[in-house]
């Protein structure tokens, strides 16, 4: 992978409206290991690429829609950012903060193991 370089980057209030949005929704995708996404998770996320697997697995990435990088703080969600941004995806943003503001902020996490209403994208 590429390098952190400037990547535009946008707050947990605006992820969580932006990848929500009904008329043209976001693609939030939590880069963060198996082990901490089932720690804790955002609610109705469903496109987990581990950081350690990205470049494998970029497939799972869509170009057609805005994606919204997230990690548990900010520094591996940036660096994937800009390894999207220097292979073509061109409506990429970090999201600030990670996970650590997305809970801090008081927005809908799940926490444990996956159930039948929560499909596990690591299955």
């Amino acid at each position: 992978m590429t390098g952190p370089a400037a990547v535009p980057a946008c707050d947990v209030l605006y992820a969580d409206l932006r990848w929500r949005d009904p008329v043209r929704p976001a693609v939030l995708v939590d880069v963060r290991e198996p082990d901490e996404v089932i720690d804790v998770r955002v609610d109705g996320a469903r496109v987990h690429v581990p950081f350690s697997t990205v470049s494998q697995h970029l497939d799972q990435i869509p170009r057609d829609q805005p994606v919204l990088v997230i990690c548990a703080a900010g520094s591996r969600s940036q660096a994937v950012a800009a390894h999207l941004l220097a292979n073509g995806w061109t409506d990429v943003a970090n999201v600030a903060g990670g996970m650590n503001a997305w809970e801090r902020a008081g927005l809908p996490v799940r926490r444990g193991a996956y159930g039948p209403d929560d499909p596990n994208p690591f299955a």
